[in-house]
């Protein structure tokens, strides 16, 4: 927690993918689509880690994502969103918030 943030560290964060367009995953490009394929591939490295708690697109017409994850610090948890291809490449926006798993299927 730093004097300018009141919100204590935490190690769970969620961060949110907005794509820069409605309808994206039903519009997407060849390119756009192999960018989200590494996207995908490197949420199953995460998730294989341990690192990746959970994660999904809401579905319609407006595709936010979302990533349920744990990282030590703010500074972490943000690498981890920004080395996102699809927000390093400029296909998405990320948007990091702390964040805390209460209630879980499966977890106590």
């Amino acid at each position: 927690m730093t004097s300018e943030d009141p919100t204590p560290e935490a190690s769970e964060w969620i961060y949110f993918i907005h794509p820069l367009r409605p309808d994206f995953g039903d519009t997407m490009t060849d390119e756009e689509s192999a960018v989200w394929k590494e996207h995908f591939e490197r949420y199953q490295r995460l998730l294989d880690e341990g690192t990746l708690i959970l994660a999904g697109p809401t579905l319609g017409s407006v595709n936010t994502g979302i990533f349920i994850f744990e990282a030590p610090d703010e500074d972490a948890a943000r690498a981890i969103m920004e080395e996102d291809p699809v927000i390093a490449r400029g296909f998405a926006q990320g948007e990091l918030r702390s964040f805390r798993v209460s209630l879980m299927r499966g977890r106590g």
